[in-house]
């Protein structure tokens, strides 16, 4: 592909794909599926992972002599000062100074807090964090998370693991077009069809775990994804055609008619 590579806080990425970690029925399909997606991020709930030998972890040891950018997550935090405290271990663990900031209350449906969210995210970026914080798809709060230093933002397109696809396809081209990060859809998201529309919608990039992990053959799904990213994106580039009430023939046929 041609397009413009994706720039996160100076990183150039070669992949728009955000790959997580959990959830795979065993490491090897988990190793065989990343390597199918060509993703070069990675995030993983820094609470699953041992931070005082890290390297040495159940989840990371799997990946030796691969090269990511790691982006842990604050999965489990339901304050701004839990989700603060759980990236300032992973920094100082070393494992990244990028953090995705993961804010929920409501175990049903794992919406992100707004409040808190923007709060964590305000603390991290002025303590020099690279941070992503997952959010709900509302224009305003993406802007809001932008103007505090976001890195990127990542406005889901439906809850945590439903697979329901983009539910408002109209605010997520909203906070598109208002940004000045890269946006990231994160969650929710199902099939290629629904990746595909994220990224033709303007998504910088997309990222997702249950859908792959949860397949029937992850490491299929993953390269389908894969797919779905570069042609939604250069569909994105190309430009569609306007939507219209009415026909409009092909083949110039009515013009050789009245000739």
């Amino acid at each position: 592909m041609n397009n413009k590579r994706l720039t996160i806080a100076g990183k150039e990425l070669s992949s728009r794909f955000f790959l997580g970690t959990g959830r795979y029925p065993n490491p090897f399909v988990q190793n065989e599926a990343i390597k199918a997606s060509e993703a070069e991020v990675l995030t993983f709930a820094i609470r699953r992972v041992n931070l005082e030998a890290p390297t040495e972890d159940a989840i990371l040891q799997h990946l030796e002599g691969m090269s990511f950018t790691y982006l842990p997550n604050t999965s489990g935090a339901k304050t701004a000062e839990e989700a603060v405290r759980i990236a300032r271990l992973a920094k100082a663990s070393g494992l990244s100074d990028w953090i995705k900031v993961e804010i929920s209350v409501d175990e049903k449906t794992l919406l992100p807090d707004p409040i808190e969210t923007l709060k964590a995210t305000e603390v991290l970026v002025d303590e020099g964090f690279v941070v992503l914080p997952y959010t709900s798809d509302d224009p305003v709060l993406c802007k809001k998370l932008e103007q505090a230093g976001a890195a990127a933002v990542m406005p889901g397109g439906a809850p945590i693991g439903t697979g329901l696809g983009i539910l408002n396809a109209y605010n997520l081209q909203l906070i598109v077009e208002q940004a000045e990060v890269p946006i990231i859809v994160d969650a929710g998201l199902g099939s290629a069809m629904d990746v595909a529309q994220a990224m033709e919608l303007g998504a910088d990039g997309v990222l997702m775990n249950t859908p792959v992990a949860k397949a029937k053959d992850p490491v299929k799904m993953a390269q389908a994804m894969k797919y779905a990213i570069d042609a939604g994106r250069l569909s994105y580039e190309a430009g569609r055609i306007q939507k219209k009430k009415y026909a409009t023939a092909s083949s110039g046929l009515p013009s050789f008619i009245s000739n």
